[in-house]
This record gives C-alpha cells, sequence and structure tokens, in this order.
C-alpha cells in the first residue's frame, strides 16, 4: 500500500509541476481531481502513511495565530536603485574599482517583479520553513501560506545534481498575481460586497499574513525564484544558480541574459522595458547582478544594499487628472508636507486620489494651483506625485499657492532652516508630530507592537491617551478605560498589552531605530549598537567618535548629538529605560581573544574575505571597526589597491597588516 500511495504522490506531483511551474498542463482538471480524491482516501484508511509533503498536505486547517521570526542565513538586502544610463554606466565604475584590476565582469540581468519577497529553507529535501523578508534580518514565519502555492515544491530531488551536496539550501524568490487573476479575484470581491485590493502586489504580500491558509490557497498566489544559497556549496555563478533552481523543480523566469559588458547590459534593460506592457504580470525595472558569485563576495555589501547589484527602474506609467485642492501635512520632524488631493484615477495598477508635491520650492518652481489639470505619475511606481502643469487648461481667475503662515494642525507658527526646502512646525508637542513618532516606534521594523497600528495610534493620542511613545508602556494603567472604547473591548485590549509587554524583548538596535532619530535607519543603528554597545556611551561619544564608526558619516553623528542635546528626548530615554526596554547590547564572552577591545580599520580590496564578513569577524571577537584612520587606531588592515588610509596609517605609525597577516591574527 506504501508504493502505491508514494507511485500517487509522485504522479500528482509531477502534474502540479508541469501545469504551476511549467504552465504545460498534462491531464484535464477532472483526471487530476480524481488521482487527488483516491490519495486522500488512501491515506485517511492509513494516516500513518501520511508525510508533511504530501500533496494532501499543502493546505491545513489551523490558524495561524502568531507569525514567529525567523532569521536570515544571509540578510534579504535592499537593491540601490538606477533611473537612466549614466547611473547604470556608474554602477559598472563602481564594481571594476571594487574589483582586482583586469577581472572580467560579466552582469545577468532579470525581471524585477512587482511581488512580495520570500525566503523558503528546505533541509535534506523538504520545505521546513518559509519567511517574509521583514527588516530584511529577521522575516515572520509563514510556512503554512507558503505551502498552499502550488508552484512552491514541498519537497526537491537533487540527486541529478552531483557536483553539490544541497542537504541545507534557502531559496529567495518573488511571490506574485498575474494582472488577470487579481482582476478577477476583484471581480468576486466586488460581487460579494467586500473591499477591492489596490494592486497585485499588495494584495499578494497581504495574502501572505492571512491566519487561515484555506483562503490563501484559495488566491491565486505564483512564484518565481531568483536566489540560491547554501552553507556547504559552493556556487559559481547566479546564471548557474538559475539553472540548478529550475533544475530542483523551482519555477524561475526564463526572459534573464546573461551579458559580457555594461552596454549589452543597457540594451537588456530597454528590450524588457518595451516589453512590459505585455507581459502578464508587474515588473517595475530589471534587477543587475555580478554573475560570479566570486566576485559578489568580494565587493560585499553597504548597510542595507549589496555592491554587486543594481536595479534598473522602468520610466514610470503617468495620466492625467485634475489637481482639486492642496493640503498641508504635518511628519514626525515637525516637516510641512504639501499633498494633492486628486480626481480619482488608475495609475500602475491601483487608482490614485493623492500625491506627493514635495515642498513648497517644488509648488513654486512648477507654478502648481488648486483646480489645475495636472500630469501624475508613480515615483518609482510607489508613491504618485505630480510632474507636470497643463497650464492651457487652467482657469482664468486661478491664483498662486502660498505657503500656510502656521502649522495646519496646532496653529503654532512655522520656522524654515535658511539651508532647507522645508516648513517646520516649531510645536513639539503637536498633536500629528506625536502621532508619526509614535506610528514609527511601534512600526514591524521598529519596536514591532502587533496590534498598534496608525488607526489605534490616531484615536490613543486624540483621546489623551498618548503624548510619547514612552507613553505606551503605561497604557497598562489605562486598561479599564480602554476596555470601554467601542469596537476594541477586553479581548483585543488584553493582546495590545501583551503585544506591549513583549515589545520590551527587542534588542538595542531595534529600540535605537525606533527612537525616530533623523538618518539612523536600521542599519546604521545596527552598526551604532554593535560599535557602542550601550546608549550611554552612544550619548557620552562625540561627533568625532560617532562619524568614525564604518559607514558612518558626518551628518549622521551631527544629527544623533542634535537629539540627545535635547532634553526633552533625554527624558523620554530615561522613562523607556524605567519600563525595562533594552538600550544595551549584550558583550558576547570573547575568552583569550588577540583582538579584545582593538581598533581596525579596513582599505583595499580584500581577497579571502568582503570588509563586510571581515568588519564582522572584528566584532564576533571584540574588536571594533572604525572608517578613519588616527593615533587610536590599532590595526589597518590593508588589501589590494590601499590608498590614502595606508598612507595615513604609515604617517602616524599605525601597524599595518596585510590580508594574510590578518586572518593569522583572527584565528589565533
Amino acid at each position: 500500500m506504501n508504493s502505491e500511495i508514494e507511485q500517487l504522490r509522485n504522479e500528482i506531483n509531477k502534474y502540479d509541476y508541469h501545469y504551476y511551474v511549467l504552465t504545460d498542463p498534462q491531464i484535464s482538471d477532472f483526471e487530476y481531481d480524481k488521482l487527488l480524491q483516491k490519495l486522500i482516501q488512501l491515506e485517511s484508511q492509513y494516516p500513518h502513511l501520511i508525510t508533511p509533503d504530501s500533496p494532501t498536505q499543502r493546505v491545513g486547517k489551523d490558524l495561524t495565530k502568531d507569525f514567529k521570526p525567523i532569521q536570515h542565513l544571509l540578510p534579504m538586502l535592499s537593491l540601490a536603485n538606477t533611473y537612466d544610463e549614466s547611473e547604470l554606466l556608474d554602477f559598472d565604475r563602481r564594481v571594476r574599482e571594487g574589483l582586482p584590476a583586469q577581472e572580467k565582469v560579466e552582469y545577468v540581468v532579470e525581471f524585477k517583479i512587482d511581488g512580495a519577497s520570500v525566503s523558503l529553507r528546505y533541509a535534506n529535501g523538504k520545505m521546513i520553513s518559509a519567511a517574509t523578508r521583514g527588516d530584511g534580518i529577521i522575516g515572520e514565519e509563514i510556512t503554512n501560506n507558503a505551502k498552499t502555492i502550488r508552484s512552491i515544491p514541498l519537497s526537491i530531488d537533487a540527486h541529478g545534481l552531483q557536483d553539490f551536496s544541497l542537504n541545507e539550501l534557502e531559496v529567495r524568490g518573488e511571490i506574485y498575481m498575474e494582472l488577470e487573476d487579481f482582476r478577477k479575484l476583484n471581480e468576486e470581491r466586488e460581487s460579494k460586497g467586500e473591499r477591492l485590493f489596490a494592486n497585485p502586489r499588495n494584495s499578494s504580500a497581504g495574502t501572505l499574513k492571512l491566519q487561515d491558509p484555506r483562503i490563501v490557497a484559495s488566491r491565486p498566489l505564483r512564484i518565481f525564484t531568483y536566489y540560491l544559497l547554501s552553507d556547504k556549496d559552493e556556487f559559481k555563478s547566479q546564471s548557474e544558480n538559475l539553472q540548478i533552481l529550475e533544475q530542483l523543480g523551482f519555477r524561475i523566469n526564463k526572459e534573464f541574459k546573461v551579458c559580457s559588458s555594461i552596454d549589452e547590459v543597457i540594451e537588456v534593460c530597454k528590450k524588457f522595458e518595451a516589453m512590459r506592457d505585455s507581459l502578464p504580470y508587474e515588473i517595475d525595472g530589471a534587477v543587475i547582478k555580478v554573475n560570479s558569485i566570486k566576485q559578489q563576495k568580494i565587493l560585499g555589501s553597504i548597510a542595507r544594499s549589496p555592491r554587486w547589484a543594481t536595479a534598473f527602474k522602468f520610466k514610470p506609467k503617468q495620466v492625467i487628472t485634475k489637481l482639486n485642492q492642496i493640503k498641508w501635512q504635518v511628519g514626525r520632524t515637525g516637516a510641512i508636507t504639501p499633498v494633492a488631493e486628486l480626481e480619482p484615477i488608475f495609475l500602475a495598477g491601483s487608482t490614485i486620489s493623492r500625491a506627493t508635491l514635495h515642498n513648497y520650492d517644488e509648488i513654486k518652481r512648477k507654478d502648481i494651483r488648486e483646480g489645475d489639470f495636472v500630469i501624475i505619475e508613480k515615483g518609482g511606481d510607489v508613491i504618485p506625485k505630480v510632474v507636470e502643469v497643463l497650464k492651457e487648461k487652467r482657469e482664468t481667475n486661478s491664483t498662486p499657492t502660498l505657503p500656510p503662515a502656521l502649522c495646519p494642525v496646532c496653529s503654532s507658527p512655522l520656522f524654515k532652516p535658511e539651508e532647507e526646502v522645508a516648513y517646520y512646525c516649531i510645536n513639539s508637542e503637536c498633536a500629528e508630530q506625536i502621532k508619526g513618532k509614535i506610528i514609527h516606534f511601534a512600526s514591524r521594523g521598529a519596536i514591532d507592537i502587533e496590534g498598534l497600528g496608525e488607526a489605534l495610534v490616531n484615536l490613543f493620542v486624540d483621546l489623551g491617551f498618548l503624548k510619547t511613545y514612552a507613553d505606551i508602556y503605561d497604557l497598562h494603567k489605562r486598561k479599564e478605560d480602554l476596555i470601554k472604547i467601542e469596537r476594541l473591548g477586553e479581548k483585543s485590549i488584553n493582546n495590545l498589552l501583551l503585544s506591549i509587554e513583549k515589545s520590551k524583548e527587542q534588542p538595542f538596535s531595534k529600540v535605537l531605530f525606533a527612537l525616530g532619530i533623523r538618518y539612523v535607519g536600521v542599519g546604521v543603528a545596527k552598526k551604532l549598537s554593535e560599535f557602542f554597545l550601550s546608549i550611554d556611551d552612544l550619548i557620552n561619544a562625540d561627533e568625532e567618535e560617532i562619524s568614525s564608526v564604518y559607514e558612518i558619516g558626518e551628518s549622521i553623528s551631527k544629527s544623533i548629538k542634535l537629539f540627545f542635546s535635547d532634553k526633552h528626548n533625554f527624558d523620554l530615554i530615561e522613562r523607556l529605560k524605567k519600563s525595562g526596554l533594552i538600550f544595551y547590547t549584550e558583550k558576547k564572552v570573547i575568552g583569550d581573544s588577540p583582538i579584545l577591545n582593538k581598533s581596525f580599520v579596513l582599505t583595499g580590496t580584500l581577497n579571502e574575505l568582503t570588509r563586510e564578513a571581515a568588519s564582522e569577524k572584528i566584532v564576533a571577537l571584540g574588536g571594533k571597526v572604525t572608517s578613519s584612520v588616527s593615533k587610536k587606531t590599532d590595526y589597518v588592515v590593508a588589501g589590494e589597491a590601499a590608498g590614502s588610509k595606508l598612507k595615513k596609517a604609515t604617517g602616524l605609525g599605525v601597524k599595518i597588516l596585510s590580508e594574510e597577516e590578518f586572518l593569522n591574527l583572527i584565528k589565533q
């Protein structure tokens, strides 16, 4: 009986592969359903023979109450964007400068699918987990939902690939909906009186976070995979990896091209853009990657993006509509931002009714007025913006737009710094500033308080329950008042308070990012938390010491010092400390590390390690990595083509290590 069940599974998996991956149906739906029903019947008679990778186990019945965090084997970095040929040429120049002289460079150009990124892990041929991108370092587990997507294999057979073990691997891809499937889904929702989805990308991302996998299974989700990672195997190139993925049964986009020059890359990008409107799915650009995996490792990455890859964004789609009104919004920094209220119009997959106007200088330069007919586009196909005014259609009684004299929310005076284009509300207690700061603080990439979204923050601020983000940790004192709020109730408030309590476990880097210091994003916060180890050390550091941290610049250090010089911010941090948030990074037990508390500067090209990998090893052994050479520097690690830093180190008498000497030092 076991052999009959196994044969049925293999047969169904084969038909699934042909239907969902190759788009080449081999049998009718009726015949397929008969096979599946037979398998279900046999497994119900012999439940001990059911395996997790059986086709019958794709759709579970249990609800996912909690999307647990999963740390990616390597960070899922976002790509830097390019928008024209000159920027692609700059990318190519930086790649060549980052590699040893005379290295030949090949590129792979792929479609940039407009969907939701996921990471799939396999062990011994079986899928063991699936996760969203999250903040790039930690994602959320969506294994039960990913299993319902039939173009994702539940098991793989690597026996045909004799050069690789592939016992443990991570596969990354993009979950998406085809345009026709999305249209039909919205038609079904409209017929049921349900809210329509804005665009295929948002509906795909939202579907992956549904609690009921049965609903996920009913949605027409697909995947294109594009990345293969294994600790045990050495891969040669991105193009080879795509071929391996296809051999393992994963769905790849076969439109990728291998290019021997950046000129060829530019031509392929033009070709892809011309294909854009004829495809059955949304693409918003092309992804260009250095083909050689060895070269990728040499080039490494900066805080958020790989140096070996970039995205070429296509020219945004444009439409004409009427600008009905200009409204002024207040952000969390107090910046006053103009927003255009538009006559609703469909653009690039969604209905647009608002667009950013950036700042008053932009309004003045383009002479944008209420009542104008304007051309709008999606900047990077994400944020709608006004490109041009059709002045020939302007009404004769139209009047120029003037900047607001007072804050549109709290009526406080506005301030415009000489070196900036933005106007600022000077009242730090302005309700909209408070809301923006709290929303950022509680967001998923920061403190991650599940349930405390924009709507609830707005409500709690309006009711006077929240005046700063530190007040979040006093909400438990108002539990009885919160329960009485319409449409909340005891259960939802209990869940919210539990989530607030759980947020106290977030590491120092997340807390630092949550504070909302200007220019301190996720990557910068992580570097600072690893270097300074505690908020007190960071507060006490001077600008020069902060800007000496690897890849931390002067503008960041000035912003940090300005933030901590404000007594209001200092008091908030003290309150958060008393509430139990973590403001330090645990020192690892290093033992007899030869580089404990030693400071390093990395310069030139390293052959065995990327700078990021070398930096991680130094930090792991208790050392520190800085950007600039000074008398306080203990070692300068000089790779190939080391420049001014090596010269300065020689002048200061700082000890200089070759890459080989550095590797020997950290092995001691």
